[in-house]
């Protein structure tokens, strides 16, 4: 509420105006309805504590025509803003960085390296590999390291390989992203069920359409919109697609309006639409088919290394024949020397 008396800086009529917008800046602007001069009252003037210089805005500019925009709705994890010309009043979402939870897959504990390991690397890639691409548990791969290297390891001891060294692999991802590129037609999106220590948890994912790359992953025990929007920031490092696709869960809604402002959102409503969120369900069911033998998870903590260690093996490793037996990495533009490729721990 103001609490001085506005006046013509014209013709010093002290009364009698129309709000007539707001001007570039975003300052309220008057008309004076004696003599039609329009002005700002609020705005700053050179000599009254303004330098001359260019003002830094205190929102951010209209996307489609650049001028100043004002708050339309402030909410918890973002805010909505709108342009201050009434002939473009475009509407836009900002997301709010300091209120957006980290994704689970930036939580893994662990080794980062092989030393002081009392078996050779070797042994340790070929559990890794036998427990994420196959369906054995731990006791079966103690049985074929024995019968096929005539190595006695116990089932504990491959249980800790397969926990602990997912920051290793993390690492290892973080380093190989760059080399990747993501800026295809559509991006997939949904979430899916676990049982960890009894208890519903959701695994949320997001997967490149022409690579099959599982780009991120975020476990949570809430279904809800900031788990969307900690699945969506994480990804959003990694590239922009021209579209997401999302099933027709509300939570998605916002976050990809936020997140992605210029990508089209598109919500599939049936099995007779053009496009279908096929792509990601036929993830979900390979992980399932994997997940099913482990009976569920014993904690939040393991679960998510374990996740995380699947989705490497997924992206890097395995072979896919839809991809004419590429893996998603090599799709995406992954081409290593064979030297590389031991150093990433990709061949034996």
């Amino acid at each position: 509420m103001k609490s001085y008396q506005i006046t013509c800086p014209k013709c010093n009529n002290n009364h009698n105006f129309y709000r007539y917008g707001k001007d570039s800046d975003g300052y309220q602007k008057y008309q004076c309805r004696a003599c039609n001069h329009q002005f700002a009252p609020d705005r700053p003037r050179a000599g009254e504590g303004h330098t001359g210089r260019p003002r830094k805005r205190s929102y951010p500019s209209c996307p489609c025509c650049g001028k100043a925009t004002f708050i339309h709705h402030d909410y918890e994890h973002y805010t909505n803003y709108r342009c201050s010309d009434k002939s473009c009043n475009h509407s836009f979402f900002v997301v709010k960085a300091t209120s957006v939870a980290e994704s689970s897959m930036s939580q893994l504990f662990g080794k980062t390296n092989f030393k002081r390991m009392r078996y050779p690397v070797y042994i340790i890639i070929t559990a890794l590999s036998i427990f994420y691409l196959g369906k054995s548990s731990f006791r079966n791969i103690s049985l074929i390291l024995r019968t096929a290297f005539n190595i006695k390891v116990s089932h504990t001891t491959i249980s800790n390989w397969c926990h602990n060294f997912a920051p290793l692999f993390d690492n290892m991802r973080l380093q190989l992203l760059p080399m990747l590129d993501f800026s295809s037609d559509e991006w997939h999106m949904d979430e899916t069920v676990v049982k960890i220590a009894g208890k519903k948890h959701y695994l949320w994912l997001i997967v490149d359409s022409e690579t099959r790359f599982v780009i991120g992953f975020h476990l949570s025990p809430h279904r809800d919109s900031p788990q969307a929007f900690s699945l969506l920031t994480e990804a959003a490092a990694h590239g922009k697609p021209q579209a997401l696709v999302s099933d027709r869960y509300s939570a998605y809604k916002v976050p990809a309006k936020s997140v992605f402002g210029g990508a089209k959102h598109i919500r599939v409503e049936s099995f007779r639409d053009d496009i279908s969120n096929n792509l990601i369900e036929c993830f979900n069911k390979q992980f399932k088919a994997w997940y099913k033998t482990k009976q569920g998870f014993s904690s939040w903590e393991s679960a998510n290394n374990l996740i995380s260690m699947f989705i490497f093996f997924f992206n890097f490793v395995r072979p896919h024949s839809a991809l004419d037996g590429l893996t998603p990495a090599q799709v995406a533009g992954l081409d290593l020397t064979k030297k590389q490729k031991r150093k990433y721990l990709l061949v034996a």
